[in-house]
Formats: C-alpha cells, structure tokens, sequence
C-alpha cells in the first residue's frame, strides 16, 4: 500500500509540473501506454498522440520532462502544425551535435580559475595519459563519452543522469561531479556553445535504493582470501581492514603512537557541518583459523616498518580500488553468490562488518564497540543492530529449558 501511494506522488509531481508548464486549457496531456510515456495533445476538437520512448518511472519522467517542454514550444510558436513533426524535429536536434569536447573543456576551465590543475584533473578533466592511472574518469570524461556515443543523450537531464550513473547516491563525490557538470552545462548554454535543451535541471532525482545490508565476511572466507591472493601487498591490506574493523580510506591514515596503533582519518559527520569523527586508538581481534586458534599477522611491526600498501588511488578513492582489484575475483564472485542468497551485497566495507560481528559475539557492549569502530553508538545500532545475540529468544530458552513446546 504505501508503495502504491508513492507512486501516486511522483507521477502527480511531475504532472503538476507540466500542467503549470503548459497553462490551463491547454489540451496537452500525458498518460501511460505499453509502460512508457504517451503525450496527447486535443485541440480544436481534433486529438493526436505520441508514445515517446521514456519508461513511465520517475528516473524516465525526469528525462522527458525538457524533452515535453520542446515539444510543446516548436508546435505553438508554428514550427510545426502536427504533434508528429514537433516530436521528429525535437528528437532529430538533441542527437545532431557535433563538438570539439575537448576544446570546449578548455574553455570552460578559463572560466574556472580557482581550479588548479591538481583539481582540474581530479574532478574536472583528465587527459588521454593521465587516465591511463585513472582508477574512475572523472564526470567530464564522462561527457566526452556519452557524447561520442551513437545513441547520446538528448538533453541536459539525460546527460547529467548518465554522466553520474558511476558515483552512488548520496556520496560525497556524486556531489562535487554533480555540482561541476551543473557548472558546465551551464556556462555552455549561456554562451551559446550548447542549445538551450542542454541546460542543466533544476533538480536532479536522487533514487535511491533501500538501504543495502552488507554482507559479513566469516574469518575463514577472509583467511581464504588471504591465501589465495597472489599480492602481498593486498594480502597486507585484508589483513589490516578485517584486524582493526578499517574503513577502507583509513588505510592510509595509521600512526604507531607511543607504541600503539591509532587512525588519525577524520570522517564527516552526516547532518553536522564542519564536524568530523576524532582519531581513534586501534583494537584488534584477531582472525582464527578453522581450529579456532589466533591467526597472527604482526601488524604493528609492519607498520611500523613501513611495509608498502599496493597503489590505493587519491583521496576518496580507496574503496574504488579495493572493490575492482576485487571485482574479477572467482573466489570474490563465489562470496557475492552467497551474500545475494540471503539478500545481502559483498562490498568493500564488508571486512569491517565482520569487526562488528565479532566484537557483538565477544559480548561487549555497543558503546564500547561503536568507540572502537570511530562512530557513534546510534550510527552503530543503525548499520549494525543485527549483530545484537538475540537476548530475547535466550531468556525463553532458558526459562523453559526442557520442556517441550
């Protein structure tokens, strides 16, 4: 039922819009067909329709909507006298153009001088040899491939969607490539570089999926990983990720102070500006093996030696690398297998959730372990209350021990 309702919202949102757009009495209209998006237009008694090729969803009104309002426009300023023209013409324009990228980028970095090239390359544009290193092109490189495509995007909603498909929802980075390619589609449109259906929305739908719960990787699984992985060096990285419960980014922020291991990296706190999670003393708990017996690396020792990580990307980029060194894994894709089995998903976070596992069977309590992981006790219970014993069904247990249900 509340799906239902949902639904509802989003389709009267987006007709709402195009009713105020078109203007009372207009005789536009849109309606579902076959599952896709369907423009009728009645005037002077006579009807005509057009099914466009947009999915009836929020993701495809949210591309049509420019693509309406075109349409719309050419047919009352007397481009065209049928719906059919307005929509061939309007469809035939948004996929005709043709322009140097690269020139245009170029230009458009005059207009961002507070843009050093260390930025420009990170998250505007990179070159041909700078993304050879590249383990994500950043969102302009995007552009310039969407854009080479046989089938490109038709205006600025369809390109700034696609253009962002590789970030997730809700990261950081997702914002900073969506706050640029406004920024460009903008400055192109203005100075008539691009047409006027390139303008960038005012909104772009952020849909995000329910929150996906994060598989736990066993000691074995991860033991195996171990001994299966040809690199030492990214033999050294599971090791440390799954020890001491690391974020993947806190790989390369582990200080050995007054002979003990802490993590200096400073996280932002969701919904408090400017505050960031404090450094944090490291505790670990080791990986047993299948006797049940301590498995011990001598991290300390090799941090403290200096013992090199493999290439981790720039900042923000490590969980990127870790999850495509991991990507082509048979053994990896078997975990995935097995996470997909029980409605979770394999990620890179998934060393540090077996921390949380383990640290809620060893008994102790949320505040502590929350302390130990660098969040707070509610953060904790948010993304890890699952791991809770269930205290419930052991008093029952308990209590009736013996006697038969």
């Amino acid at each position: 039922m509340p799906q239902t309702k949902q639904k509802e919202e989003w389709v009267k949102h987006y007709k709402d819009q195009l009713r105020e757009f078109f203007g009372r009495g207009s005789g536009w209209y849109v309606s579902q067909s076959a599952g896709n998006i369907k423009l009728e237009v009645l005037i002077n008694g006579k009807k005509e329709s057009r099914t466009l090729p947009y999915k009836w969803s929020k993701s495809g009104f949210a591309v049509a909507v420019e693509e309406i309002k075109q349409i719309f426009k050419r047919f009352h300023t007397g481009e065209t006298t049928t719906l059919a023209a307005a929509c061939d013409i309007t469809s035939a324009s948004n996929s005709t153009i043709e322009t140097n990228w690269k020139e245009l980028f170029t230009s458009f970095k005059d207009f961002v001088p507070q843009a050093s090239d260390k930025t420009w390359a990170k998250s505007y544009y990179k070159t041909t040899k700078q993304l050879k290193k590249a383990i994500k092109p950043p969102v302009l490189n995007q552009v310039e491939r969407l854009m080479g495509k046989k089938k490109k995007p038709k205006n600025g909603t369809e390109l700034m969607m696609q253009a962002l498909e590789p970030w997730e929802h809700g990261s950081r980075a997702r914002q900073i490539s969506r706050r640029v390619l406004k920024a460009f589609l903008q400055w192109a449109v203005l100075n008539g570089k691009l047409p006027a259906s390139f303008a960038p929305p005012a909104v772009i739908p952020e849909i995000r999926d329910d929150k996906r719960i994060g598989y736990a990787l066993s000691d074995i699984q991860i033991l195996s990983l171990i001994e299966n992985e040809p690199d030492e060096k990214w033999k050294y990285v599971y090791q440390l990720l799954a020890v001491f419960g690391l974020r993947p980014a806190e790989l390369k922020y582990l200080r050995i102070i007054d002979g003990e291991l802490w993590c200096t990296y400073g996280k932002s706190m969701g919904g408090k500006k400017g505050k960031k999670t404090k450094r944090r003393k490291l505790s670990p708990i080791p990986l047993k093996n299948i006797d049940g017996k301590a498995v011990e690396f001598n991290l300390i020792k090799r941090i403290q030696l200096g013992e090199e990580m493999p290439p981790l990307g720039r900042e923000g980029e490590t969980a990127m690398a870790l999850r495509t060194h991991l990507r082509g894994w048979k053994l990896w894709k078997q975990y995935r297998e097995e996470a997909t089995k029980i409605d979770e998903v394999l990620v890179p976070y998934t060393f540090r959730h077996r921390y949380a596992k383990a640290s809620h069977a060893l008994g102790f309590p949320i505040k502590n372990i929350a302390e130990a992981m660098g969040h707070t006790a509610e953060v904790h219970l948010e993304n890890y209350a699952r791991f809770q014993p269930d205290g419930t069904t052991e008093m029952y247990k308990a209590a009736f021990e013996g006697i038969a249900a």
